[in-house]
């Protein structure tokens, strides 16, 4: 059994979502696949370098997420992950970008004004110190900090859909099997602080010891952007202001290729 299959059911049901849901997590506790999720649940082990298919459940996993959030109805979601071991994300009075994904901005008078949640829209997920998934919310903020129309309209990547928004993940494009061989973004919050897409390696800055236009190093576009604005994309997943390019709208930044930079840089697989 795997995610992919509830995945499948929950597209083709006509009926309430817990007569899928419910016989899949009958299926899950014999097959022990809620210990298995849980050898993600900590940086430690490295597990990513090992386990492929992991990887690529967890991904599954999340496509099963994004649809049910299409549906208003968030019971059927929170059953669904609690009974994997998953715990919402406590309410939070400040915004954090590796806990909250902006759903809507409303535009404060003060360009300077911060981030202040005014809501929360859906809930967030952690197994463990594995982020599973952001929490959705509403905000105001001043055009400095955050815009609207951009924070809340671009593209958000490591994300396969949202009923709001652009989208960009890297199953899109493939056919009905190789995109389920899309690996999971792995972010962590431990005690000495957060891990950004822990699993991939490239430097989010470029190599410096490699040709501008080597493969693997940074392309033209991301080059256009700033290292805050690389880091703002990595941790935020989108923008929350319009990149300073002249290059910069919408349709330009979907082509980006953020997917295999990291942070912080430089991470020791070795221990």
């Amino acid at each position: 059994m795997n995610a992919r299959a509830l995945y499948e059911a929950l597209l083709d049901t006509d009926g309430p979502y817990p007569d899928v849901i419910d016989p899949w997590l009958d299926q899950a506790a014999t097959a022990d696949y809620r210990a298995r999720l849980h050898l993600t649940a900590t940086p430690d082990t490295r597990w990513w370098t090992e386990d492929k298919d992991l990887l690529q459940e967890l991904y599954a996993l999340s496509r099963v997420s994004d649809h049910l959030l299409l549906d208003p109805r968030l019971p059927p979601y929170l059953r669904l992950f609690t009974a994997l071991g998953m715990t919402p994300v406590a309410e939070q009075p400040a915004f954090d970008p590796f806990l909250h994904e902006i759903t809507e901005v409303e535009q404060a008078e003060d360009p300077d004004s911060p981030i202040e949640i005014l809501d929360v829209r859906h809930p967030g997920l952690m197994l463990g110190e594995l982020l599973f998934s952001r929490a959705g919310v509403r905000v105001r903020a001043g055009a400095a900090h955050a815009e609207r129309g951009v924070a809340d309209r671009w593209p958000l990547f490591w994300t396969h859909r949202r009923a709001h928004r652009p989208t960009r993940d890297l199953s899109q494009g493939w056919g009905n099997n190789s995109q389920w061989r899309t690996d999971f973004r792995v972010d962590y919050r431990t005690a000495d602080g957060d891990l950004l897409n822990v699993a991939e390696d490239a430097p989010i800055d470029g190599n410096p010891d490699l040709d501008p236009n080597a493969y693997g190093n940074l392309g033209p576009d991301e080059r256009l952007l700033t290292p805050a604005e690389r880091r703002e994309l990595l941790r935020n997943r989108t923008f929350l202001r319009t990149p300073a390019t002249p290059a910069a709208s919408p349709a330009w930044a979907g082509e980006l290729w953020p997917f295999e930079w990291r942070l912080p840089d430089g991470i020791d697989e070795s221990g």
